[in-house]
């Protein structure tokens, strides 16, 4: 069985951007599909620190063959 891979947060914003380009779609085209301005899919593949993980989430579930389950917090004693 393969290994999982768990991801961060902020590397949702470059999966985002990966996924929504290799689909060939621009950020516009994507923008009028997901129903939100340009703007919004700029911030969202490009600010990693900003909280747009919904909007992340959705570009990546829309543009890839995945979905994203999360968020995940591991705790680890002291």
């Amino acid at each position: 069985m393969a290994k999982k891979k768990y991801f961060h947060e902020s590397e949702l914003a470059e999966l985002a951007k990966a996924f929504r380009a290799k689909s060939g779609r621009t950020k516009e085209e994507a923008a009028l599909e997901l129903g939100v301005g340009r703007p919004s899919v700029q911030l969202a593949e490009g600010t990693p620190g900003q909280s747009l993980a919904k909007l992340r989430i959705r570009i990546i579930e829309k543009y890839s063959p995945y979905k994203v389950i999360g968020p995940v917090y591991l705790l680890e004693r002291k």
